[in-house]
């Protein structure tokens, strides 16, 4: 077992914080997160891209390259892999393995709100783990925020359905499973019986607990994009505050903080020979 998938099977549930850039990955590692996620809607926004649409493979590769050296663990979010092709799909978890990545995500969602055919995605996720069989592979399903549970309710989504397919990724190899929108803990519950591989549930601010998630059985939970929209609209916030002439109250890091993420051997532009 890998360090990172025993994080899966420890004490507490791995509490996986998102990050979308250098200095937040940093930012969270010095907070004591052993591990770091990236947030596809975070990376997507933050180059000008769509999430979801297979835009960001250079993006995220490029922040993978960036943080796969760093003091954490990084899973990195690939949506649905960039590719229907499996042998593609492979070749980004192969990328993503050689620069320090020890985990990716993997999603059946499509961006025309369908799901991927179940044997396509299984077939996805055997590629990933026959290419890089040390790689922890948590496969996403939508079911439950296609149908109609994304806001995170807990409501939508056929269980039956969701069960049918995480079996099918379970099969193929996947180390973990991942429900976003699912939230309401008889589900949860019932759901997590028909598992042999850890549960991934998304965190909302509406929903259980990480406690509570606990209790039920949860092992890792994810904030998503949570933490970029926040920033994004403290940003907001911060600057109307101000352009309205009102005193702007809540921490920030210092300026040389921030500069104490620069990744070592980093150089300024006017530096360079």
């Amino acid at each position: 077992m890998t360090a990172f998938a025993a994080l899966h099977h420890a004490d507490t549930p791995l509490l996986l914080p998102n990050a979308w850039d250098h200095a937040s990955a940093a930012a969270l590692a010095a907070q004591g997160f052993a591990a770091v996620g990236t947030t596809s809607l975070g990376v997507a926004a933050a180059a000008g891209l769509p999430d979801g649409a297979a835009a960001t493979r250079d993006a995220t590769l490029n922040l993978a390259l960036a943080l796969g050296s760093g003091p954490f663990l990084l899973s990195v979010d690939t949506e649905g892999g960039f590719s229907d092709d499996p042998d593609e799909v492979a070749g980004v978890a192969r990328e993503l393995a050689a620069v320090g990545a020890v985990g990716i995500n993997l999603e059946d969602g499509r961006p025309d709100g369908t799901l991927a055919p179940v044997e396509l995605h299984a077939a996805k996720i055997a590629a990933v783990k026959s290419a890089v069989p040390g790689l922890f592979v948590n496969a996403r399903t939508d079911t439950h925020w296609l149908g109609g549970g994304g806001d995170g309710d807990g409501g939508g989504g056929d269980l039956d359905d969701t069960s049918r397919r995480l079996d099918a990724y379970q099969q193929a190899g996947a180390d973990g499973v991942f429900v976003p929108g699912l939230s309401e803990p008889s589900r949860i519950t019932a759901l997590l019986k028909t598992l042999d591989v850890p549960l991934n549930i998304l965190y909302s601010p509406t929903g259980p607990t990480v406690p509570a998630l606990a209790n039920l059985g949860v092992r890792r939970i994810s904030l998503g994009s949570l933490l970029y929209r926040r920033a994004l609209g403290a940003a907001v916030e911060t600057a109307a505050l101000i352009r309205a002439g009102r005193s702007v109250e809540g921490p920030a890091p210092t300026y040389d903080e921030v500069q104490a993420f620069v990744r070592p051997g980093s150089q300024r532009p006017d530096t360079l020979g």
